[in-house]
């Protein structure tokens, strides 16, 4: 029997053929900004602001983009005044060529300044792999979301994949979402369809400033959710809120999953320096203890693969064969050799061994 090979397609063919992909791409986007030899591209097709200080963007996405699970993120990648910026949101899927891109605009941000002010329908933005394990969970228990300011993202994306299931009917959802001010609610007309919409689904908000401000994230919130040992509980907002959801419910949920957004560094005290040694390059360098091994390497002109710098993506981790470190966000020290490492959110405290 004579065996037949698949013909490629033309274009296939060209992009496999030719080696310079940027040009190629150049020439594409000349008749569709979206058409692409091998990139995630995003156009934007509507702008509205989600709340005070929240803008939300549809994008229609091309045939590389790829959808990730709801709860999860996209490295998003903006090139702002000539320098290229790679930032992490979670996105919304509305359809199958639609996501939704909700930002908050942060002060002195560069990626969130331009997505909140100058981006406009017809701007392209490209996109990276899906990642985050905060999605739908495959059991059917009762699932408690916990938000503040623009946690609420990954909130809404597994809350609009629920609704659109059979699993809202009958598992309870429990949304509780802090933010400082009544028009910093982001979703808030959303939220109150869902509860009119399925009657196993509740929210409130929190407002914590103001006249009559409502209490942060603490134990009585705890004590008001019925049926904790048995739920997923999910939290996500700053450093210091997802650490405070963790000393709630982690041991007493059935399940706990929590992501920070922010980076509320513990307070060090370390000084001096460390040699670190880089197994792969062969090289040592001098780095001084209490900072980021990540921004330390990047003082050296050591780029080492990064993306949130946040702790979130796990683009920067590592192996560490030898020495000490201490986690950034929460202070906690590993001294065990063989553990992966998160450069973006540890500092060297002895002599180190990694693998890059």
């Amino acid at each position: 029997m004579r065996a037949l090979q698949k013909t490629k397609q033309p274009f296939s063919f060209f992009t496999e053929s030719v080696v310079d992909l940027n040009a190629v791409n150049f020439w594409l986007q000349k008749f569709n900004p979206l058409w692409s030899s091998n990139q995630a591209l995003g156009k934007v097709v509507q702008k509205e602001m989600a709340a005070a200080d929240m803008v939300s963007l549809t994008l229609q996405v091309n045939r590389h983009f790829k959808f990730g699970q709801a709860g999860q993120h996209h490295p998003v990648f903006i090139t702002v005044d000539g320098v290229r910026y790679e930032r992490t949101y979670s996105l919304t899927q509305l359809d199958r060529q639609h996501v939704l891109l909700s930002a908050k605009k942060v002060t002195a941000g560069k990626a969130s300044t331009w997505l909140a002010e100058q981006a406009k329908a017809g701007d392209i933005i490209e996109f990276g792999l899906p990642f985050g394990e905060m999605a739908v969970p495959a059991q059917n228990g009762p699932l408690v979301l916990l938000a503040a300011g623009s946690g609420i993202t990954p909130m809404f994306s597994l809350l609009k994949a629920l609704s659109k299931t059979d699993q809202m009917r009958t598992q309870p959802v429990q949304l509780l979402y802090w933010v400082k001010h009544h028009e910093d609610a982001a979703f808030k007309v959303h939220f109150e369809r869902l509860a009119e919409l399925h009657e196993n689904f509740t929210f409130k908000i929190f407002y914590t400033q103001g006249a009559e401000a409502d209490a942060r994230l603490n134990q009585a919130h705890a004590s008001q959710i019925a049926d904790l040992a048995g739920s997923t509980v999910y939290a996500c907002g700053p450093a210091g809120f997802a650490a405070k959801a963790e000393e709630l419910f982690a041991q007493s949920a059935q399940a706990f999953q929590s992501e920070a957004f922010s980076m509320n560094l513990a307070p060090v005290d370390d000084i001096g320096f460390v040699n670190v040694t880089l197994a792969k390059s062969k090289k040592v360098v001098s780095i001084p203890k209490g900072q980021s091994i990540l921004v330390s390497l990047e003082q050296q002109n050591i780029k080492p693969e990064h993306g949130c710098r946040m702790g979130i993506c796990n683009k920067c981790v590592c192996k560490k064969s030898e020495g000490t470190t201490r986690n950034l966000v929460n202070g906690a020290q590993h001294a065990e050799p063989g553990n992966l490492l998160k450069l973006c959110v540890n500092s060297a405290q002895t002599d180190l061994i990694i693998d890059l």
